[in-house]
């Protein structure tokens, strides 16, 4: 992941979870941060890292793949994580009531919504039978991304164009008008990198004048049109709660694993208006917030 940007609310969220446990940064106790910048090959020597420093804690997040590198590097050191994907399914816990060992966390429950939002955009756009999703085949969970995509749109007779990327430059490749084919809208699947490059992906889709749906709504406040998913900087708090628990005493075992209990929709009015689309009361009326 780059340095803090695009991450500064996700870094400040974790530091008030933590302030809730009575911790503040620089007084008494400190935190290190170790930034991947989109390099998962790294990720192992960051997490071993940590675990030759006897971190109190470690706090993986950004998906799937730090968790696993922080589970391999220490057995012992407690372990917080934040990621998309059944952590449960993906042998990281053994259950989310008791995780076991020293290893706990947030359960995102954002790639299993990739099905709900391929419906969301056939609600905002029905005219269109074509819908081009871009996913990154390196993301541990695409596979189940794909089928929950493909099962919603087989109920609902549409097409897709998958468009893979896995670096800035792949996005700047596959996000060109002659990659779309004859695709109306366009759905950008959950993953850490896309993420990390919401503002060039945001733009490049604006040049496409396509609807697209997210996963996160900090892309509909770049200027994304709509987002379905929970809450990021809300699971990065509770992440920064367990780790203040765990300071004070607490073990990873008997913290059962969290998920979110509610799931934001999130409209930009402005941007549907930038693109000629009248958004369906239904839509509006359910969404959590609009912005205009």
């Amino acid at each position: 992941m780059p340095r803090r940007e695009p991450f500064a609310n996700y870094v400040d969220a974790f530091k008030r979870g933590l302030e809730e446990a009575g911790y503040i940064d620089g007084q008494n106790v400190a935190i290190e941060f170790r930034w991947a910048e989109g390099h998962n090959d790294r990720l192992g020597a960051m997490a071993a890292d940590l675990a030759s420093r006897q971190a109190a804690v470690i706090a993986a997040t950004g998906g799937p793949l730090p968790a696993f590198a922080a589970k391999a590097a220490t057995a012992t050191i407690p372990i917080v994580f934040a990621m998309a994907g059944d952590p449960v399914l993906r042998g990281l816990v053994a259950s989310l009531s008791r995780p076991s060992g020293n290893i706990t966390g947030y359960n995102l429950i954002a790639s299993e919504l990739d099905g709900k939002r391929i419906g969301l955009l056939h609600d905002l756009v029905p005219a269109a039978r074509q819908v081009a999703v871009l996913l990154n085949p390196k993301n541990p969970n695409v596979e189940g991304q794909k089928q929950d995509i493909e099962k919603a749109a087989r109920v609902l007779a549409l097409q897709i164009t998958i468009l893979n990327a896995t670096s800035p430059t792949e996005l700047d490749a596959v996000l060109a008008k002659s990659e779309q084919g004859d695709a109306a809208a366009l759905l950008v699947g959950t993953d850490p990198f896309f993420n990390s490059r919401r503002a060039q992906i945001v733009e490049l889709i604006a040049g496409l004048a396509l609807p697209a749906i997210y996963e996160w709504r900090e892309f509909v406040d770049a200027g994304g049109l709509m987002s379905y998913g929970p809450s990021l900087s809300g699971a990065y708090h509770q992440v920064g709660v367990y780790v203040g628990r765990i300071l004070k005493g607490e073990k990873p075992a008997d913290l059962p694993v969290m998920q979110p209990v509610r799931f934001e929709l999130v409209i930009n009015l402005k941007t549907a208006k930038a693109l000629g689309l009248a958004v369906p009361h239904s839509l509006l009326a359910g969404a959590d917030e609009v912005i205009e």
